[in-house]
C-alpha cells in the first residue's frame, strides 16, 4: 500500500516531491526491518514499530531523524485506518523523542553586505546567475525548490514582484528590491545573449533547468568566502532573511506571509534570534546590565 499512500500525499495532501520521497524512504526502511520478523507493513504491531525505533536509536540516529520516521509511520497508518484497510492504528501511541532546541543558523548582516557589495562574482553569464541565486535567496527568503521552479513569466520587473509556487501548490507574491530588479534585467539579458531559451529563470551553464545540488554547491561556495557557520545551505539564507527582517522591526505576520508559512508558530522561531540580539545590546548598553 506504499504507492497508493504516496499518490495520496502528492495528489490530495499536495505534499512536495521531496517530502513524499522522504516518506517513501522511511517506509521502505521499516518494511526491510519487518522482513526479518516475517511481517508485512499492513500487519505490523505497536511492539514491532517500537522495536524498529529502538534499533534506530542504537544505530546512532539523531532524535530529529527518528522523529521524522515516527511521523511517517503515524501518517501512513492513519491513512490505512481511514481507508479501513486496518482495524487499529499501531502508531497511535508512538511518542516523539525529546530533542535539543536549536536556533536557526544565519549569516551576519555585515557578512552578507561584504559578499553582495564586492566583486566576487565574475562578469559573465555564470557570475550573473550565481549572484541572482544568492540575492534572491537572501532578499526574498524563498525556498530552494521555489527558486528552481521560478519561471521568467513569474517575474514582474515592471511592478517589482515575483510569483512563487510554494508548498502544497500555494502561490504567493513577493516584492523585489530595486537592486534585485536591476540585477534580474542584467541577468536575463546575459541569458538571452548566451542563447538559452529555457522558460525557467535559473539555468545551468548548458541552459538546462537548475537542480538542487547545483544550488547547494553555489551557495556553499559563496558563503564560504564570508562566513564560518557550520551549515552553508540555501535554507540558511532563508533563515538569514527572516532574522534580518525581524531585527529591523518587520511585523511577524508580514514575515510569515513572505516566507509562505502556514502558521505563525513556524515563523516565531526566528524571534529567538532577534531576542538574543536585544539581550546583547542590553548587556552592552544598559547601566544596570
Amino acid at each position: 500500500m506504499i504507492k497508493p499512500f504516496l499518490k495520496y500525499l502528492l495528489n490530495e495532501k499536495r505534499y512536495s516531491v521531496h517530502t513524499v520521497g522522504s516518506y517513501e524512504i522511511d517506509l521502505l526502511q521499516f518494511q526491510s526491518f519487518l522482513e526479518d520478523l516475517d511481517a508485512d507493513l499492513d500487519q505490523a504491531s505497536t511492539k514491532m514499530l517500537r522495536a524498529w525505533i529502538v534499533s534506530l536509536i542504537e544505530e546512532g540516529k539523531s532524535p530529529r531523524s527518528v522523529n521524522r520516521k515516527i511521523a511517517s509511520l503515524r501518517t501512513y497508518y492513519k491513512f490505512l485506518l481511514k481507508r479501513e484497510l486496518i482495524k487499529k492504528n499501531p502508531a497511535l501511541n508512538l511518542k516523539p523523542l525529546k530533542t535539543a532546541k536549536q536556533l536557526p543558523q544565519f549569516v551576519q548582516k555585515s557578512e552578507m553586505n561584504n559578499l553582495l557589495d564586492h566583486s566576487v562574482f565574475s562578469d559573465d553569464f555564470e557570475g550573473h546567475r550565481d549572484r541572482v541565486i544568492m540575492e534572491l535567496l537572501y532578499s526574498t527568503g524563498i525556498r530552494r525548490a521555489e527558486l528552481i521552479g521560478l519561471k521568467e513569466e513569474d517575474v514582474d520587473l515592471f511592478n517589482g514582484t515575483i510569483k512563487v509556487l510554494g508548498k502544497r501548490n500555494k502561490e504567493r507574491i513577493i516584492p523585489l528590491a530595486k537592486s534585485n530588479v536591476a540585477l534580474l534585467k542584467s541577468y536575463i539579458s546575459s541569458k538571452n545573449n548566451a542563447g538559452f531559451e529555457s522558460p525557467f529563470m535559473l539555468v545551468t551553464n548548458q541552459g538546462k533547468q537548475s537542480y538542487p545540488m547545483m544550488i547547494n554547491r553555489i551557495v556553499k561556495k559563496y558563503l564560504g568566502y564570508i562566513s564560518n557557520i557550520d551549515k552553508k545551505s540555501p535554507h540558511v539564507l532563508r533563515h538569514t532573511f527572516a532574522t534580518h527582517m525581524l531585527d529591523n522591526g518587520a511585523d511577524l505576520n508580514a514575515v510569515k506571509d513572505l516566507l509562505g508559512h502556514a502558521s505563525l508558530a513556524a515563523t516565531q522561531v526566528y524571534t529567538h534570534n532577534s531576542l538574543e540580539k536585544l539581550k546583547t545590546v542590553f548587556d552592552q548598553a544598559h547601566p544596570k546590565a
